[in-house]
């Protein structure tokens, strides 16, 4: 019994330690603020929260849409490259990035699409062209499909979308889904943690600084961003019908990185069968994130598709 009694307290001892070493608590935005606001940020009051956005460049409009854990800072260096032929708007959806989470957690697919045409019209923009990678993939044509007046040409990159069948998800999420480490996660999430789940979404690890690697661990960090990510797995939204995809006649451009671990490049040719008007390019050098890993290369197809 003694013996017990000392392995127990050992043990008690272990757990608490972990915990202190591992809880990692919510960041102000105000503190982020600091990093990683933009000369051009902006601010659309939205449903009832302040949505983060920026405007930058000159000609046709043209939105890019972020993934999950991501911010409209995944799209730097494309707005860099393509200010100067296209007016680059960018914003950080519900739930992520300067944003934070909706006041009544509605993260559905289609209230990402309402923000998106919330904030044309709030730019007084009739239609645009529009891009999105992974769930911004999946945004970008459920809004071509719901609003076709208001997007005249879309490019997808990694999209999501495509039903799953018997596919794995990335760990992450089926960690987030689950209701005992959803919670732990919530709360205790280290850095090394998160370094484990980006490195599935790089094909070039060396392209992963460490500078990058803060601004999407401590975005992710902001007050209710981790609480927004854990709801959205609980609740396992439903995707709108691939099938409406083959209502589209916008001109499409579909890019997918070879070694995506997240989505695998074969959704890329299933994207290319469903929609009418569509062409694709996979990159032999990229994972999840093209605009990330191969900007350059990536944002000048974009620019030869979107002007001619």
């Amino acid at each position: 019994m003694k013996v017990l009694k000392i392995s127990s307290i050992v043990l008690l001892s272990i757990l608490v330690l972990a915990a202190i070493l591992l809880y990692r608590p919510d960041i102000k935005v105000e503190k982020l603020q600091e990093s990683y606001l933009l000369d051009s940020s902006a601010w659309l009051d939205w449903e009832g929260m302040k949505v983060h956005y920026s405007v930058e460049g000159n000609g046709p409009p043209l939105v890019l849409i972020h993934g999950t854990f991501s911010s409209l800072h995944t799209w730097d260096e494309w707005a860099a490259i393509l200010q100067n032929d296209f007016t680059i708007i960018r914003m950080d959806l519900q739930g992520f990035g300067l944003s934070g989470p909706h006041p009544n957690q509605d993260y559905s697919p289609e209230a990402y699409s309402r923000l998106v045409i919330a904030l044309l019209d709030h730019l007084q923009i009739t239609s645009c062209y529009m891009a999105g990678n992974s769930l911004g993939g999946l945004i970008t044509w459920n809004t071509a499909v719901n609003y076709p007046d208001r997007v005249e040409k879309m490019i997808l990159l990694d999209a999501s979308g495509i039903p799953k069948q018997s596919r794995d998800r990335p760990w992450i999420f089926d960690l987030a889904s689950n209701k005992t480490f959803g919670k732990l996660l919530s709360k205790f999430t280290p850095r090394f943690l998160f370094k484990m789940n980006m490195e599935q979404v790089y094909f070039d690890k060396s392209k992963m600084s460490e500078e990058l690697i803060d601004r999407y661990y401590f975005l992710l960090r902001m007050e209710g961003n981790r609480e927004a990510f854990i709801v959205k797995s609980g609740r396992n939204y439903p995707l709108p019908p691939a099938q409406n995809l083959a209502d589209l006649s916008i001109p499409t451009l579909i890019m997918w990185g070879k070694h995506d671990q997240w989505i695998p490049y074969s959704d890329a040719f299933e994207f290319n069968k469903l929609i009418q008007n569509s062409s694709f390019i996979i990159y032999e050098n990229a994972g999840h994130v093209p605009m990330e890993e191969i900007p350059k290369e990536s944002a000048l197809d974009a620019k030869n598709f979107l002007t001619y």
